[in-house]
Parts: C-alpha cells; structure tokens; sequence
C-alpha cells in the first residue's frame, strides 16, 4: 500500500512539473517517488504494477487533452504507460544488488527505455520525457545545450536515485563528489556559454500572422481552408512595408485544392504581393493532395521579391492523425475514416538561405522531437521555424507544454525558435530558450518581436543524445555482469552440492 502511495504521488507531481505548472524541478521529486516505490517493491510482479500505476497516471495526467480527439488517440496513454510498466518489472528484480549498481541500472535503464520510446511504436514519443520539465528555467534548461534535452532526462533520473539512496542512509560519497562535479562544470560552462551566445548578431525582425481559423478548435465545412488562408491574407495586409524581414504563416494556413499557393497560381499570386509589399522573406505552412490516396504537409517559402523559391515537406507524420499505419489492420476502425489519406514523408531537411542568414523549419509533431530540428542545425540552419496548428486540442495545456518543447530546441542548438501556431499559442524563442509573452489561443492577431541567429553552435548540434546512448550502453553492460556473476555464483553451488555429495 505504501510503495502504490508512493508511485501514485510520484506521478502527480510529476505532471505539476510541467508547463503550464511548474516549478520544473520538481519532475526530480515526482520521480525519486517512483524510485522509492521500485525499492520497496518485493518482487517483479510488484514492480510492474507500480511501473503501469505511475505511467498511467503520469500520462494520463499530462496529456488529457487527448480526449479531445478520437476516442482512438486515448490508447496512447496505456502503451506509453507499457514502457514504465516493462521498467518497474525489470528493476525490481535487482532490488538485492547493491546500492551503486542499483542506480546505475534505475538511471541507465531509463535511458534504454526512452531510446526506445522515443522511436518505438510508429516512430516514437518524446512528450513526457523528464528533461523537458526543466524548461521554465534558464538555470536549469540550459545545460541541455551540451547534453541536449535527453541528456538532462538522464540527469534528472540519476539525481532522484541518489536522493532515494541518501533517503534510505546510503551516502555514496563518490557517486555525490561526482554529481558536485559534474554541477561545477555545467554552471561555469553555461555561464560561458551564455555570455557568448547574447552578444553576437543583431536581431532581425520577425512577423507571425497567426489567422486563426473561421470556427476555431471546431471544423467548419465548407471551404474551412480557404477561408483560413482569407483570414491570413487580410492580417497580413496590415503589415506595413519594410517593417519585417520574415513572414510566417503556420501550418495548415493554406493547402487543400483552392487554398494551395503551389496548385493555385492565384494563391501564390496574393502571397507573392503581399511579399514584394512588405519587402519581406515568407514562410507559409499548408497541405495539398497529390493521388486519391496521399497528400503532403510542406512549409513552402517566398522571396522578397514574390517567388516560391522552395519548400520543405514533414518528414514525421502523426499517426492515425496524417496517415494510418498497417492500413489494411487498422482501417477497419471506424475512427480511420477521418483520415482518407496517408501524408507522404518528407526526405529530410531543407535550409534556405535568405540573405544573410539560413532558415530551417520543422512541422508541428516534428517539433517535440530532437532529431529533426537538430537535422536542420547540422544542415547550418541558425533560424529555426516550428509551425503548428494545434487546433484540435481547444483550450488546453497543449500549447503550453509544446512551447516548452520548443523551447529546449532553442537551447539545443543554440538558435532562436519562431513558434507559429494557427489558433495559438506563438512566441519567437530566443537563442537561450527565453520569450516574452504569447498570442492567446484561438485569436487572430499578428506577433512581432525580433530574432538573432545563432552560428555558434552547440556541442549538443555535435554529440546529440550521446549521453542518453552513454547511460544506456552502461546499464547494459552492468546488468550483463550482474547475470554473469549471477550465473557464475549458481554454477559454484551446483558444483559444491555435487561434490559434498560425493561418489
């Protein structure tokens, strides 16, 4: 009873550790608790009813707004759940080692679990990860620009088994002279890092359009799309010349058949004028079908002087959202009507350059995983755009704690993040994953501040999830040794009962 108190609780701070909650240190907490629980766990079995009690509650907890969709989309929760159920089943059967390879094996074995959710199934989920709490400040956020927002997943795990240890009189001096260390370092590398990456470039300056949508959070036929793109359109007029340097429109701001600037000539034609007008580069977000079958999700871009000069398509789609996986199993769900159409993937990464400077831009799901906005830095990308719709969720966290995500993009790579959001919330996120205010959620208004781009770079643009990989590769390695000693041990005594038995 007290070890369920214990994962149940864990789970709950654990969600007020994210946006739009907080303070994010308290993910710490929440998951010291779960550990607690783990090593009052006496079996296996015991630990696997823990692991499903705090994952179900934990992503149950933090990502309700699921329920907003299809009735489909709330089986996300129980396999996310599975990870940490398959975790609490695995470590409570080392409960007997001792403490230090008990918390190496709790710490690493995370980092094997999240390698693993993050690509496994359908591509993977990185929302809920524990490092993403960290985002709401600078203090704690920016060490991801060296050990990337995996590697502060890792930490925060590592930090919470020696709490648990030193909860239960285990000191591990060395383990804690190595953590202190380790703080040192970060705090005079961000310290550095920080002064260099605030003064480098002038700002340029920066224009969302967020449009909205003729019914927003709600679907509006017909010519739902074409209408959203008007509303764009008629904000962006108000934008006077020479006022800004780039222009983005969100995801989902034009597209269908009539709406499409690459289909329609007299789509791209108004888009064209308004960028000749203002003098301005334009990032525009939509979607267009290409067969009875498949469709695309692209950020198309414009030049100052009105042309399309290229487009990026979404590598990552959405699953059962933008397309729908082993379609002949899964079709027959009746849910799977709503998406007619598979998105064809993406081939990777588009850097445009405009001016002075290089655009990437990664689209909506993309943007809560480290790997395609890293894919663009590495692409020499210093201006990062993550465009959104977010209309499905209505008035929910969901904007918050993607903003959250984005913002450990920023710090990543080290490059200001412009966050365009339909129906809200965007922001424009500085180099340090720091912002000033937001739109508000379903709202048509225009956002305006500047951005500087970055060409530092980061040693997390170089090493990426090294860390996490580093931990995993760890546990593994132990836990090989703890079977082999294991199986040595038991060979010994088979051999000692033989022998005492004698001929």
């Amino acid at each position: 009873m007290k070890a369920s108190l214990f994962a149940l609780l864990g789970a709950v701070v654990s969600i007020l550790a994210f946006p739009p909650y907080g303070p994010g240190w308290l993910v710490v907490v929440g998951v010291a608790l779960f550990l607690a629980s783990l090593r009052m766990a006496e079996s296996p079995r015991a630990g696997l009813l823990l692991g499903s009690l705090y994952g179900l509650v934990f992503f149950g907890g933090l990502m309700w707004w699921l329920v907003r969709l299809e009735l489909i989309a709330l089986i996300l929760v129980p396999v996310q759940a599975a990870f940490l159920a398959i975790y609490g089943w695995w470590l409570a059967r080392y409960g007997d080692q001792s403490h230090a390879a008990w918390w190496g094996l709790a710490t690493g074995g995370w980092a094997v679990m999240e390698l693993i959710r993050y690509h496994f199934p359908v591509g993977g989920l990185e929302w809920g990860a524990a490092g993403y709490a960290l985002s709401d400040n600078v203090v704690t956020r920016f060490p991801a620009s060296f050990i990337g927002t995996s590697g502060l997943t890792v930490t925060v795990i590592a930090v919470a088994g020696l709490i648990v240890l030193a909860a239960q009189g285990h000191r591990l001096i060395r383990l804690w002279h190595a953590a202190l260390l380790l703080a040192v370092v970060l705090v005079f590398a961000t310290t550095w890092a920080l002064s260099r990456t605030m003064g480098e470039m002038s700002g340029l300056a920066v224009v969302i359009v967020q449009g909205s949508t003729p019914c927003p959070f709600e679907h509006c036929p017909p010519n739902e799309r074409l209408r959203t793109y008007e509303q764009h359109l008629e904000l962006t007029k108000t934008i006077e010349p020479d006022s800004a340097y780039l222009v983005v429109w969100s995801e989902g701001s034009t597209g269908s058949t009539n709406a499409d600037p690459v289909l329609n000539p007299e789509i791209a034609a108004a888009i064209g004028a308004q960028a000749q007008r203002i003098g301005a580069w334009f990032l525009v977000g939509g979607d267009r079908t290409t067969s009875d079958t498949n469709w695309v999700n692209a950020n198309v871009v414009f030049d100052p002087s009105g042309e399309i000069v290229g487009e990026y398509r979404k590598q990552h789609p959405v699953p059962f959202g933008e397309y729908v996986p082993l379609r002949p199993v899964f079709g027959v769900i009746p849910a799977t009507d709503r998406v007619p159409r598979d998105m064809i993937r993406g081939e990777g990464p588009v850097v445009f350059d405009i001016g002075e400077f290089s655009l990437g831009s990664v689209i909506s799901f993309e943007g809560g995983f480290s790997r395609y906005a890293l894919q663009h830095r590495r692409a020499d990308a210093n201006l990062i755009v993550v465009a959104t719709n977010e209309g499905s969720y209505g008035i929910a966290p969901t904007a918050d704690q993607f903003i959250g995500m984005t913002r450990m993009r920023a710090v990543e790579l080290g490059v200001p993040v412009i966050h365009a959001a339909v129906t809200g919330k965007s922001t424009i996120i500085d180099a340090v994953g720091g912002f000033g205010s937001t739109t508000d959620l379903g709202t048509a208004e225009i956002y305006r501040d500047s951005a500087i781009p970055s060409s530092l770079g980061t040693l997390f643009s170089t090493i990426g999830n090294s860390v996490m990989w580093a931990a995993a590769v760890g546990a593994i390695l132990l836990w090989w040794r703890i079977r082999a000693l294991v199986g040595s041990v038991a060979e010994s005594t088979e051999k000692g009962i033989t022998d005492d038995a004698g001929p």
